[in-house]
């Protein structure tokens, strides 16, 4: 079985944490220094992992302002 990389699994709990309304639409997520340290993986990674949930319109990038949750209704299936 392959290991899930790490930008995978931190795109997978920012999904799992919108699902479970944890984070709710408009939220404002962590910055990237903040969650490269909570999960111990580089710049990059972080970066790998907005840019997956960007193309999957989870989030939207706003300059100069930040990263913040999309309303689900865009992006969310039912299972």
């Amino acid at each position: 079985m392959r290991e899930v990389p790490d930008y995978w699994r931190i795109a997978d709990d920012v999904i799992a944490d919108v699902r479970s309304e944890k984070l709710k639409p408009g939220a404002k997520l962590p910055s990237i220094a903040d969650l490269r340290e909570t999960y111990g993986v580089s710049h990059g990674t972080v970066q790998m992992a907005y840019a997956r949930l960007e193309a999957l319109r989870v989030i939207r990038r706003q300059q100069g302002k930040g990263v913040f949750v999309n309303d689900p209704a865009l992006w969310m299936r039912e299972p």
